[in-house]
């Protein structure tokens, strides 16, 4: 995150928050270890929500996620996020 961060930087962004999507640290959370990431999302709904917040109190213009993300998922979460959505891989 540090070099994506940086690269970001460098580029002329500026980077306001970043977010984990951490598995298995819970019990809820090792329970679902097995299950995929959302085909629709990448994101669970509640860091999806995370995120939606964090965007709107940030005022950013935009949610860069380093994981790929597939058309669908840009899309969904553009309008879930109400900026641009864009991945770095």
């Amino acid at each position: 995150m540090d070099a994506a961060a940086a690269d970001l930087t460098e580029r002329g962004a500026r980077v306001v928050g970043r977010v984990v999507q951490r598995r298995g640290v819970s019990d809820g959370g090792v329970k679902r270890m097995t299950v995929p990431y959302s085909s629709r999302t990448l994101l669970g709904s509640g860091k999806t929500r995370e995120v939606a917040a964090l965007r709107e109190v940030s005022g950013a213009d935009a949610v860069i996620f380093l994981n790929t993300l597939t058309d669908h998922q840009r899309r969904v979460l553009t309008g879930a996020f109400g900026c641009p959505v864009a991945s770095l891989r």
